[in-house]
């Protein structure tokens, strides 16, 4: 599988694969006059976000759940205690010491059948010790990104919404015209996975 490039993506993309989606990379020292989703005046400090030479810079929403320990005594993936999430909208989100907490991406992705994507954080929360975690976009799943962000730092850490928190790599079956078997036979869609659709943050299930 090969890594996808900047003209590779901008094509699917605008085919319907991410949206909203913006064409370039976005921050402070490189801004060119465009329409954007979100308006960005060039001057004020941002995380980047947008489209880069082998990946794109998704942005987190305003929404957040902020997990709290103050209602469980252990943790189950099988018998979540969903009430042990606090649900805050804001631009700024303070995530408690060793901690994390849920967002999602501002943008929907659709992937194609015959591509795979993964997610890294981005390396200026990694330095501030915030560790971002996302499971594999897998081939047809379509939805917008739920983002599990830790704070491994001894203090609380700020999180900005609406900018940067992590790139997704598109890995492509390069050779899917020559070899049909370089596509998977059973794709999320056709498995009709429980993470299929979603919109905005979703809760664990099992």
């Amino acid at each position: 599988m090969g890594v996808k490039s900047d003209s590779w993506i901008r094509e699917r993309a605008l085919a319907g694969m991410i949206e909203p989606f913006v064409d370039r990379q976005v921050s402070r020292d490189r801004w060119e006059n465009r329409t954007l989703a979100i308006p960005y005046d060039g001057e004020t400090p941002v995380v980047s976000y947008g489209l880069s030479s082998y990946g794109y810079d998704m942005r987190v929403a305003r929404t957040f759940r902020i997990f709290s320990s103050v209602h469980c005594q252990a943790l189950d993936v099988k018998d979540f205690p969903l009430v042990a999430y606090q649900e805050v909208e804001a631009d700024v989100v303070l995530i408690p010491p060793n901690s994390f907490a849920l967002g999602s991406s501002v943008e929907r992705f659709r992937i194609p059948r015959d591509v795979l994507a993964l997610c890294v954080g981005k390396s200026s929360y990694a330095r501030m010790g915030i560790i971002v975690n996302v499971t594999p976009l897998e081939p047809e799943w379509e939805g917008h990104v739920t983002i599990e962000i830790s704070n491994t730092a001894p203090l609380p850490a700020r999180v900005y919404a609406n900018e940067g928190i992590a790139q997704v790599i598109f890995l492509g079956a390069d050779r899917y015209a020559a070899s049909p078997h370089d596509v998977c036979e059973v794709s999320y869609k056709d498995r009709k996975g429980k993470y299929q659709g979603q919109t905005g943050i979703a809760l664990p299930r099992v």
